[in-house]
């Protein structure tokens, strides 16, 4: 049981890792003066690829759990190790598909770090529109 911790500690230390790295890449897109964060259009397609982007962190992330499972045998492949890691670190939890009782615990961990995960992501973009919004009122109307 210990073992099976450790690597779950390591995962949940993986995608921090994964997901600093990710929001600081998206934090120096935000630096550039040309994102014309006061214009309708160009604001919404940096909210795609903000969103775009933070998907595919947690895709990534989802993807590490799924591989260990396949490999250490905890799922029989890795499509169905990638379908229950999504359900898990999402915490939506259909419950057709379920670890051994031995790796029950590290579905749990892995719940856990996709909910502080997606509370980041989350809290990112609530901090852009924060700014945003600070920002266009800081602009003189006429």
């Amino acid at each position: 049981m210990f073992l099976k911790l450790l690597v779950a500690w390591g995962l949940m230390a993986s995608c921090v890792v994964v997901h600093a790295a990710g929001v600081t890449t998206a934090m120096r897109w935000l630096r550039r003066p040309s994102l014309g964060m006061n214009r309708f259009w160009p604001s919404i397609w940096l909210f795609i690829r903000l969103v775009g982007w933070l998907i595919l962190l947690h895709m990534g992330e989802i993807a590490a759990w799924a591989f260990v499972y396949a490999w250490r045998g905890a799922m029989a492949d890795l499509t169905t190790a990638l379908y229950f890691s999504a359900v898990t670190y999402t915490t939506t939890g259909y419950g057709d598909v379920v670890l051994p009782q031995e790796w029950r615990l590290v579905g749990a961990i892995e719940a856990l770090t996709g909910i502080l995960m997606c509370g980041w992501s989350t809290g990112f973009l609530f901090a852009i529109v924060s700014r945003m919004i600070r920002s266009d009122e800081s602009v003189p109307r006429s």
